[in-house]
């Protein structure tokens, strides 16, 4: 029976190095697409004894194709011949070779049974496919072009990942990824593909390395702010967008999206303690922020501390004195001032007050009426804030019968 299955073994090992002898038989006649079928069980069987060799003839089936086709092609043009030309076949002959030149390598590197190691294909599969490894990118940009976002993505992504492959070791013209002038632009467009293909992490992978270049910082960040937030599900992720976006905003101050995204963070995670912790460390990085006094403003206002967020406002308001959402809320923080003022003095039993403390919330009041009457001079047709309810209470509270009924009838029209 031993005797039996040894014979059974030989005679499947056999078989599979008969099917990589006629698969060169077939490549030498130049039918690449046949050579390369009839080869590809002995890749990925257990009983093919040299795969290493089998894996190099796939790359001389891809290479001769992408060879065989470009070649006729520049043939044609010296002929000026007007013929059809098989970018598509080229371009995946391309990708083919590459991966299987590298897959080659990996096998190849492998010790014998011997337990030696003897690389036999290396050195002449590297000259070969650094041109190949070029053409990945006009390869990729003809699958972008044709709107095969993973034919793109697939090409340009073994552009950019090749040479940490041991197949170019010692090829400093490959491995020495600073040499590449390339690399950054391929590495953005590879982020964008991924990102519109919602492949997030890759789209990270990619665009973190054409951020290195100062000439696409600004687009690659984007890219990745934009991928980490679409994968924000736990806190420590969140955690992690929030401290990119801070490193982001402080390598550049000047960038007003930034602090836009930090912004629009805070005031959706509704972390009124978080908010106001990054509102004051704005403040004191910029004092001429307007945005960081406005949210600094809304902290307290939402606490209602009417001191600490009128003061905030007056801030912004120095740096612009038209920031009309300021203006408005600085009113209403006043009046909201009174109200709590008036609850607080009113007499226990009776509710009233007396005339000194009447005159204490009327100071108030005439304060908060001066901010929400240039609140109505700023926007006339109430397109950004509402000022007429409090115009309407402080002038009713104030006895002033004419204004409260012209305020009234905004109020009763609105609604």
């Amino acid at each position: 029976m031993m005797m039996a299955l040894m014979a059974a073994a030989a005679t499947t090992a056999f078989a599979q190095e008969t099917v990589v002898k006629e698969a060169k038989k077939v490549l030498a006649k130049g039918d690449f697409d046949a050579a390369a079928q009839m080869l590809a069980p002995a890749l990925t069987s257990s009983e093919t004894l040299d795969k290493a060799a089998a894996w190099n003839l796939m790359t001389d089936i891809q290479y001769g194709k992408y060879s065989a086709i470009q070649n006729e092609n520049m043939q044609n043009q010296v002929n000026q011949k007007n013929v059809p030309f098989d970018t598509l076949g080229m371009n995946n002959a391309c990708y083919e070779a590459l991966k299987a030149a590298i897959e080659c390598d990996k096998l190849d590197k492998e010790p014998n049974d011997k337990g030696k190691v003897k690389i036999r294909f290396r050195q002449a599969n590297q000259q070969r496919m650094q041109n190949v490894r070029l053409n990945l990118i006009n390869a990729g940009l003809f699958d972008y072009n044709h709107k095969n976002l993973d034919g793109a993505l697939a090409k340009w992504a073994l552009y950019l990942d090749s040479p940490a492959e041991e197949l170019f070791t010692g090829l400093a013209a490959v491995s020495d990824v600073a040499q590449d002038q390339y690399r950054s632009e391929i590495a953005y467009y590879a982020g964008l593909v991924a990102y519109q293909k919602k492949d997030y992490p890759t789209a990270e992978k990619y665009a973190t390395i054409a951020a290195q270049d100062p000439k696409k910082a600004s687009e690659a960040n984007e890219i990745m702010l934009f991928s980490k937030k679409e994968t924000m599900k736990t806190k420590e992720d969140s955690l992690a967008y929030v401290d990119m976006v801070k490193n982001l905003h402080k390598q550049n101050p000047e960038e007003e999206r930034y602090f836009n995204l930090l912004m629009e963070y805070y005031t959706r995670s509704d972390d009124q303690k978080a908010m106001a912790a990054w509102a004051e460390e704005e403040t004191s990085i910029n004092p001429e922020n307007k945005m960081a006094w406005a949210l600094t403003g809304q902290v307290h206002m939402n606490a209602r501390e009417w001191d600490a967020a009128v003061e905030a406002y007056k801030k912004a308001i120095e740096i612009d004195p038209a920031f009309i959402q300021c203006v408005f809320n600085a009113g209403v923080c006043l009046n909201g001032k009174a109200i709590d003022l008036k609850d607080q003095l009113a007499d226990k039993n009776t509710g009233g007050l007396t005339k000194a403390n009447a005159d204490k919330v009327k100071a108030i009041l005439h304060d908060a009426r001066q901010y929400l009457e240039q609140a109505k001079e700023l926007d006339p047709d109430r397109e950004k804030v509402n000022w007429a309810y409090p115009l309407y209470q402080i002038y009713y509270t104030i006895g002033d019968k004419a204004k409260s009924d012209e305020m009234e009838k905004l109020v009763n029209a609105g609604n």
